[in-house]
């Protein structure tokens, strides 16, 4: 399945860290940054999120609010979230349903794991329209931030 720029982001329902249901309509009146990653604890999601955690005030004052997404239980999301002092909510696809519907599940991810989630960016405006997509096929290359920014500045 293949996302195209300027429809409506798929909708979705996912647990929190803090255990509470989270949808894509929460955060309608919003710009939003999604960021799936593929696991936590491991050398480059740790390394995008900090960044990203380093960055909110920026993304705050481009109107933003920021979710990260991966396929890890929100049990081991909560904990990664706790030690790596991260500022914004991580849900848990643990099903692989938002993965899937966002075309981001990896066939085959590193070790021969199935079913992860390919690291990719995607910016929603206020109206729930995808603005940006970014899928990357390699787990060490991290999301374009520059152009996600001035993405969200044209918004």
């Amino acid at each position: 399945m293949s996302l195209l720029l300027n429809t409506p982001a798929p909708k979705f329902t996912l647990f929190s860290t803090e255990k509470k249901e989270i949808s894509l309509s929460d955060y309608n009146g919003k710009n939003m940054v999604i960021l799936f990653f593929p696991l936590s604890f491991t050398g480059v999601c740790t390394k995008e999120l900090c960044m990203v955690r380093d960055e909110l005030s920026i993304y705050n004052d481009l109107n933003a609010v920021v979710v990260g997404i991966s396929v890890d239980s929100l049990f081991s999301l909560a904990k990664f979230k706790e030690e790596q002092k991260l500022n914004f909510d991580l849900l848990s696809d643990f099903n692989k349903d938002t993965s899937n519907s966002y075309g981001v599940l990896a066939e085959i991810f590193a070790f021969g794991m199935k079913g992860v989630s390919k690291r990719s960016a995607f910016v929603v405006d206020k109206s729930g329209i995808l603005k940006y997509i970014e899928i990357l096929e390699d787990a060490g290359q991290i999301p374009n931030f520059s152009a996600i920014k001035n993405c969200l500045a044209s918004i």
